[in-house]
């Protein structure tokens, strides 16, 4: 049995995460300031500390393993319009995890890294070794961490893995029988979008731009699975090296479109859905989709939920057991 701090682990990929490991046998601490994560989404058998990521030297000591760090701003409209809040917390924030593990001697990193570091991708699916050229101040600064991880692997043998997400959706039920799921403040991603809109909770869904080069107009993504994402979680602590720092894509491999999801949420709800389309948003790619060949050699992954309804079937019975009218 190990013991590992999560950094926002209450929030949607963090507290999924927090449970498998807790699944897996070892001690949980989350850390989490619950500016966007949710208290009751810390999994049982964890120990919580309410507090900042600049709070980790009050935490860590030698007892622990490693770090697994989600704490994160991360909404790309708000980034644009407000960078230094993401230079802060995101940036110089890891930077003082990073000092307090130096500190305490804990020397293994799980990082959670994203997709938009690659921008307005060249080659599709997208490599690791893809130019990296982020449209906003997330990207950017998820960017300026990998980078700050190397540079700490390079100088202090740091064991890091960043694992780059593309699209999370999902929920997953653990073993106790307690389901976690996704609920953001304000929501911001399409599927629990959809969902408001078969919920009548918003008047329709609004779909950005239906002439991409694509085959029916709208932009298509690649969708993981929450679990599959957390499974790979697991595996990057056991492929950690120390002075080295491994980053990886993960992502099914194959994109669905907008269209493609709204009609997976009908399917799975049986409600109706109005959709209205709208011109594009600037910045968006018609096409994001991963190579995720690094983490199956380096990290022995594979997803094993690709199958869109199956994503959107579990997230759809979280947002049923969660509904509030």
């Amino acid at each position: 049995m190990s013991k590992f701090l999560v950094t926002g682990g209450a929030g949607y990929v963090g507290s999924v995460v927090a449970a498998h490991l807790l699944e897996a046998g070892h001690q949980v601490t989350v850390l989490d300031d619950l500016s966007t994560g949710f208290r009751k989404a810390v999994p049982a058998g964890a120990e919580f500390v309410q507090g900042r990521i600049q709070d980790a030297a009050d935490v860590l000591d030698g007892s622990y393993e490693g770090v697994l760090h989600f704490a994160a701003s991360s909404q790309v409209g708000e980034s644009v319009a407000d960078p230094e809040k993401y230079w802060r917390n995101n940036v110089a924030g890891s930077l003082e995890l990073v000092a307090a593990m130096r500190k305490a001697d804990v020397r293994k990193l799980v990082f959670s890294s994203t997709a938009a570091v690659y921008g307005e991708p060249e080659l599709v699916p997208i490599a690791e070794t893809a130019r990296t050229a982020p449209t906003s101040a997330y990207g950017s600064t998820k960017l300026a961490v990998d980078h700050l991880i190397t540079s700490e692997a390079i100088a202090h043998g740091l064991a890091a893995v960043s694992l780059r997400y593309f699209n999370v959706a999902g929920a997953y039920r653990s073993t106790s029988g307690v389901t976690y799921g996704e609920r953001h403040e304000p929501e911001s991603h399409i599927i629990p979008l959809v969902f408001q809109a078969a919920l009548g909770q918003r008047p329709h869904i609004s779909v950005y731009g239906d002439d991409y080069p694509t085959e029916d107009g709208t932009c298509i993504r690649d969708y993981i699975h929450v679990a599959d994402l957390a499974e790979a979680h697991l595996l990057a602590l056991g492929a950690a090296k120390p002075g080295e720092h491994l980053i990886c894509n993960l992502g099914n491999g194959s994109g669905f479109s907008v269209r493609q999801v709204i009609e997976s949420v009908r399917r799975v709800t049986g409600r109706e859905i109005t959709v209205v389309t709208t011109g594009r948003r600037p910045g968006d790619p018609a096409t994001l989709v991963a190579s995720a060949q690094r983490a199956h050699d380096a990290l022995g992954w594979r997803p094993s939920r690709p199958e869109l309804d199956d994503i959107v079937a579990d997230a759809w019975q979280f947002t049923l057991e969660n509904h509030v009218d």
